[in-house]
């Protein structure tokens, strides 16, 4: 059984570090379903640290491993058949949330793609608009940008560190999303 300082390293690297993932799961194999516990109620495992930080090729790996696929993360990968079938098995997993209590939909945006964003919203994910439009704006996902101002109305205040989304989008050079979120400012 791993240490659970070794389970909380792999936790951390499955955050975006594919190649720390893949030593220490080839040293330690077990280390694929554990969880880390950040604090009370707050376990997070590898595949969904991978899923709520987008890292789709850590996710994937982690999946040909052996990792369980759960609704956030096939939201994440952008698997629409996928996610439509959970979500016809049990409605009620539109709810669920992932590794530190975030909602479905902000896993959604991460796909960058409309047509899942669509789906969860449509079946009820109506919970974390403003983290999904922060996620799509930091990782350059325009289409799913435009989809959230249209769609889901989100309030486009200051995100964390204070700065408003179009100044961090100015910051990292997303122009296609600066003249988007300009466009909904402008009266």
């Amino acid at each position: 059984m791993p240490s659970p300082e070794r389970v909380r390293d792999f936790v951390v690297a499955a955050h975006g570090d594919l190649e720390g993932v893949r030593r220490m799961l080839e040293e330690e194999p077990e280390l694929l379903h554990q969880a880390h516990e950040w604090g009370p109620g707050d376990r997070e495992t590898a595949i969904q640290a991978a899923a709520h930080t987008g890292q789709r090729a850590i996710a994937e790996y982690l999946l040909a491993k052996g990792a369980l696929l759960e609704v956030p993360t096939a939201a994440m990968l952008g698997d629409v058949p996928q996610v439509e079938r959970m979500l016809s098995q049990d409605p009620g997993l539109v709810r669920c949330r992932g590794a530190h209590g975030i909602p479905l939909l902000p896993h959604a945006a991460l796909s960058g793609r409309p047509e899942m964003l669509a789906l969860v919203w449509a079946r009820g994910a109506r919970e974390g608009v403003e983290q999904a439009l922060r996620l799509a704006v930091l990782g350059n996902r325009v289409e799913a940008v435009r989809w959230l101002l249209e769609k889901a109305a989100p309030e486009l205040g200051s995100s964390p560190g204070g700065r408003t989304l179009l100044e961090r989008a100015v910051e990292l050079g997303h122009q296609e999303i600066v003249a988007l979120l300009k466009a909904r400012l402008e009266p």
